[in-house]
């Protein structure tokens, strides 16, 4: 079981910055890689940012170079940092941790979310 909440979204004016937050708790299995989705009105919830095992860092080619996502292990939380924001960010932002469950010889991940936070960039 992954417990995870997401905070530190808000509004902002184009150009400026934010920093999410995603504290985790539960199983560590399934923190070690850790991911930043969101999902935009009337749009399917996409990738924006990961963090592997060994800190291994990747992000999607609309938010490289001004989003950066980094972990506080001794915290338990990931970050996803925001800089020159533009109105098409605009979009609730989940946290993401996947545990593998294995059974037999077949292998799967589960998805655990967060609740979600609104981050709302105008022009």
């Amino acid at each position: 079981q992954v417990t995870l909440v997401e905070s530190g979204g808000g509004s902002v004016q184009a150009g400026g910055s934010l920093r999410l937050s995603c504290a985790f708790s539960g199983d560590a299995d399934c923190a070690k890689s850790m991911y930043w989705y969101r999902q935009a009105p009337g749009k399917e919830r996409e990738l924006v940012a990961s963090i592997i095992s060994g800190g291994i860092t990747s992000a999607a080619d609309t938010v490289k170079g001004r989003f950066t996502i980094s972990r506080d292990n001794a915290k338990n939380t990931v970050y996803l940092q925001m800089n020159s924001l533009k109105p098409e960010d605009t979009a609730v932002y989940y946290c993401n941790a996947k545990c593998m469950v294995a059974a037999g010889t077949e292998q799967w991940d589960i998805d655990y979310w967060g609740q979600g936070t609104q981050v709302t960039v105008s022009s």
